[in-house]
């Protein structure tokens, strides 16, 4: 599922924001920025991501700034008048007018920004923590808004699949008749006078009966209807066992289509198909 989230906190003359974005995937993909002096808080950020993310590409990131106002004050203007001083040299060993330009001094100036001095990764772990802690918040709020969204949507879904489901169920049981009308019709065009009580035509048609059979196929996808309604209404992690369950929806509607040799049934094992397929993007999603 996707979602943002993002907090801020401050230490004397610092200012640091978390952000932390999360976007679909079927397993956890998380990569966490730190600056270097603080990479050794990685493993417990990361412990406090997995508490609350199961599933999905997430990025944790920490940047840190400083809260002085002058941005000049971060320049190291020793190191940049070396830089001059040095260029100058250069220029008058090879003959050279230099003439430093405001977009050279610039340049220089900000590569000779002065480092940020960060303080200890033990002094700073609590409030860290904390602002981490703070921006997953925000970020499940958004992902809980969006899954509140997609219940509504799986809720509107599960119902069409019981109609188209409902459907089937009520021509299976004229598959086997419109079948010994149908052989019968052919009989009598191909001149061969039997009748429905005939022991040839009884047998053929049980066995048509038997192989077009789906009973077991629809008692067991309505069953997997009420699994799957029951867990997306859940406060369980749902993302895996609903991805097991469509599975199985799959291979029932599957075997109706393939046993039933009917056209209507067909028709509709066609849009069961479907909507499952659009089930199982959605689902993905979820955790």
């Amino acid at each position: 599922m996707t979602g943002y989230g993002s907090s801020s906190a401050a230490l004397e003359d610092l200012a640091f924001t978390v952000n932390v974005s999360s976007v679909n995937r079927k397993s956890l993909d998380l990569t966490v920025s730190l600056p270097d002096e603080w990479e050794v808080l990685e493993i417990e950020v990361a412990e406090l991501v997995r508490k609350v993310i199961a599933r999905g590409k997430v990025h944790l990131a920490i940047e840190v700034t400083s809260k002085k106002s002058a941005e000049n004050e971060a320049w190291d203007e020793d190191q940049i008048n070396v830089s001059l001083d040095r260029l100058s040299a250069l220029a008058e060993a090879q003959g050279i007018a230099f003439n430093p330009s405001a977009d050279l001094l610039w340049q220089i100036a900000n590569s000779k920004r002065k480092e940020l001095t960060l303080p200890a990764a033990d002094l700073i772990k609590p409030m860290l923590l904390e602002a981490v802690d703070t921006a997953l918040n925000s970020l499940v709020i958004m992902r809980e808004k969006e899954g509140e969204a997609l219940l509504v949507d799986f809720i509107t879904r599960v119902a069409l699949l019981r109609r188209l489901v409902d459907s089937v169920a009520l021509r299976a049981p004229l598959v086997a008749p419109n079948y010994r009308e149908q052989l019968l019709k052919r009989l009598r065009e191909a001149n061969l006078d039997l009748d429905v009580s005939d022991e040839r035509v009884l047998k053929e048609v049980a066995l048509f009966a038997d192989r077009c059979d789906i009973t077991e196929e629809i008692t067991r996808f309505k069953s997997h209807i009420e699994q799957f309604t029951q867990l997306i209404k859940s406060d369980l992690e749902i993302g895996r066992k609903a991805e097991f369950i469509l599975q199985e929806m799959g291979r029932e509607v599957h075997t109706m289509g393939s046993k039933a040799n009917d056209l209507e049934i067909a028709k509709q094992v066609i849009e069961l198909k479907n909507e499952l397929e659009r089930v199982k993007e959605q689902i993905a999603n979820v955790e």
